[in-house]
């Protein structure tokens, strides 16, 4: 495998993966008991250092996955419970957040605590020394406990700028009081790269004890500011496995790995491991429910898409003219998106997919792009709907048969309403087909009338071909392509559909919504049963 990179050392950095608690804390995200296992055994398989599972205090779930985790057999990672210090006034064993963290059972513990001043006076309500007995009363309790402890220094950064010699003295006092590591966190996320280089170089300087870094993602720089900080002396990166969490997110691994390992030579995980975590990004994202952004670094479908022509020509001869690295190093895919900016290079290897012999001078390839064109000028879109494309190649080929036709439909939509507000809509089609010299009518209700006409026809359509019981959508979007024209605009739809195996898009264009949503509803069906 050819990987575009200079190794330039091996010093092992560790992963401390936050998904279970700091990702849940994500706007939208909500992870059952189920979804944390499954992740769990996931990111050890990927082969992160820590995972930190949740906070045994803060609610139930947490707790009950605590207990169920026991069960788990992890290979590579260790469980982390998380926890804050004990309260002011408070003893550590009469303190519940402590007791919490003990009950849940793991080896490793990790407890956060205020390195700045102004949390300490505001949302403590207590004076610096105060702060600093709990920080080292916490800590001293759960190693006597038989803990290995992780300290995290809350708002680290703010606090270094308000006063750095008052965060210093946090961290030497977790550091006597016996915490394994020291756990740098630009909270707000308001940092930049060079502030964190800095800061963390000094802290490094001041301690023994190994520090490592937790950034948000307020100013876009989290992935950023970790490697500047490992660059400067973290041997610990902490952050979420799609940077999903609170506010802005935190630092995405799925970023900062690869960056790492890839580009600067770091020890993080296996090379194999490493291939599976573009997999493993979108098995997380759908567990979140949770889209995985089309341009997210290294593992988003447009990380390795090259839509211009003279790109997709660039890379075609010579991948490096074009990636920064092998896709496949991540697990990902090189793509080149079908559209009226492609040239012929983009669109070959969708082409000699039907046809290998087809080359960039046939007159077919020609043929076949003017004809893509030509539908884009009407308003269809083929850069997300590679299986609509497929079928316009078999078509332009002479290679495609269809397996049906829709002779008739027919729809009718209706509103119920209560106290005079709507607050339903039914929908009823009817659908005439034609199979051969065969013919079936079928009506059915639905959720609207996209809803009611899908059911219908694949209602229709399964007499014929059962294998179509397996078939469903997952995902149908609207765009309004000349909104000038008003309610008589060129509507785009977007479909995708699955067999519970394969996912694929096909797209339908009209002035009228139903008949474009046909159209691809059509394609999608065609797609399906292509190769029977």
């Amino acid at each position: 495998m050819l990987l575009f990179y200079r190794v330039m050392t091996m010093k092992k950095i560790e992963i401390y993966d936050s998904t279970l608690r700091d990702g849940a804390q994500g706007e939208g995200v909500s992870f059952s008991v189920s979804d944390k296992l499954k992740i769990a055994e996931c990111l050890d398989k990927f082969g992160v250092t820590y995972i930190e599972a949740g906070n045994p205090y803060s609610n139930p779930k947490d707790a009950q996955f605590f207990e169920k985790a026991k069960s788990l057999r992890l290979t590579n990672a260790k469980l982390a419970a998380f926890g804050s210090t004990v309260r002011k006034d408070t003893s550590p064993e009469d303190d519940e957040s402590v007791k919490a963290l003990l009950a849940a059972g793991t080896k490793y513990v990790t407890i956060f605590g205020k390195a700045w001043k102004l949390h300490v006076d505001c949302i403590l309500g207590t004076t610096p020394e105060e702060n600093l007995t709990m920080i080292s009363s916490t800590i001293k309790y759960l190693r006597s406990k038989g803990r290995t402890v992780f300290f995290d220094a809350e708002h680290y950064f703010d606090g270094w700028k308000d006063d750095p010699d008052y965060a210093l003295e946090v961290l030497k006092t977790a550091e006597k009081a016996g915490a394994s590591a020291l756990i740098l966190c630009d909270t707000n996320g308001g940092c930049f790269p060079d502030e964190i280089t800095k800061i963390v170089r000094a802290s490094c300087k001041a301690v023994t004890t190994p520090v490592g870094i937790h950034c948000h993602n307020d100013t876009g720089c989290a992935a950023a500011n970790t490697v500047a900080a490992v660059k400067a002396g973290a041997v610990q990166i902490q952050g979420t496995f799609t940077g999903i969490g609170e506010r802005c997110g935190n630092a995405a691994f799925t970023t900062v790995v690869p960056d790492l390992q890839l580009k600067l030579g770091y020890s993080l995980v296996a090379g194999k491991q490493l291939e599976t975590m573009t997999k493993l990004a979108r098995y997380i994202s759908e567990i979140a429910n949770m889209r995985l952004h089309a341009t997210s670094p290294y593992v988003g479908r447009s990380a390795f898409a090259h839509k211009g022509g003279m790109h997709a020509d660039g890379v075609s001869k010579n991948p490096r003219t074009f990636e920064h690295i092998d896709p496949a190093a991540v697990g990902n895919k090189r793509s080149f998106p079908l559209s009226e900016v492609s040239g012929r290079s983009a669109v070959l290897p969708q082409l000699q997919a039907v046809e290998g012999s087809l080359t960039k001078s046939s007159a077919e390839t020609k043929q076949i792009i003017d004809k893509m064109k030509s539908l884009e000028q009407e308003g269809f879109q083929f850069e997300a709907a590679a299986a609509s494309f497929e079928l316009l190649v078999r078509k332009q080929l002479g290679k495609f048969t269809p397996h049906f036709e829709i002779d008739h439909y027919r729809i009718i939509s209706s509103m119920d309403s209560l106290d005079g507000h709507p607050y339903t809509e039914k929908a009823n089609a009817l659908v005439k087909v034609r199979v051969g010299d065969k013919y079936e009518i079928t009506a059915d209700e639905g959720e609207g009338p996209v809803n009611a006409i899908d059911k219908a026809l694949r209602k229709a359509l399964e007499v014929f071909y059962p294998e179509l019981r397996k078939m469903y959508l997952v995902d149908f979007k609207v765009r309004v392509i000349s909104s000038n024209d008003s309610t008589a605009a060129t509507t785009r739809v977007l479909i995708e559909s699955t067999d519970g195996e394969n996912t694929w898009t096909t797209v339908g264009a009209s002035k009228d919504i139903i008949n474009a949503s046909v159209i691809a509803l059509n394609d999608s069906i065609e797609y399906m049963l292509k190769d029977r």
